[in-house]
């Protein structure tokens, strides 16, 4: 046996290397197609909207207990898919509020019913698969 041809010869090199690269591109594209097909590319991209809030909190004032939720900044939210929750029953109050159908910055929501030491949140429910998402957050003072 020749080692000197041994090391020399390099005729399978390319066809193995072309195999390699043909299977690696058809996986790639198989799993591509396959999450679009199964739906699962468009729930990747369904996630939470950035949106910036501050809470006041206005707990043991002459007027009752209240917190203002004002949209400071981000984007534009869907009334129908925000909620608001505490640990005490909150009440929207509409009169003085300015959440439509849309809240935008610089529009503020004013909650009733809140307690010392309450954490309220403000959750987003995702309208096309029900998931939800705290996108701010606040605790009541003592």
């Amino acid at each position: 046996m020749n080692f000197k041809e041994l090391l020399t010869e390099d005729r399978a090199v390319s066809p193995v290397i072309g195999v390699i690269l043909m299977v690696a591109i058809t996986v790639i594209l198989a799993a591509v197609i396959g999450t679009f097909v199964l739906g699962l590319g468009d729930q990747v991209s369904e996630s939470a909207p950035q949106a910036s809030m501050s809470f006041d909190f206005n707990i043991g004032a002459d007027s009752g207990d209240y917190v203002n939720i004002t949209h400071e900044g981000g984007e534009t939210l869907d009334n129908s898919s925000i909620s608001v929750d505490a640990d005490s029953t909150l009440t929207y109050q509409s009169t003085p509020s300015q959440w439509s159908d849309t809240i935008s910055a610089g529009d503020t929501g004013v909650f009733t019913g809140v307690s010392n030491g309450d954490t309220v949140r403000v959750i987003w429910t995702n309208p096309a698969g029900g998931s939800t998402n705290t996108i701010a957050r606040a605790t009541a003072p003592q």
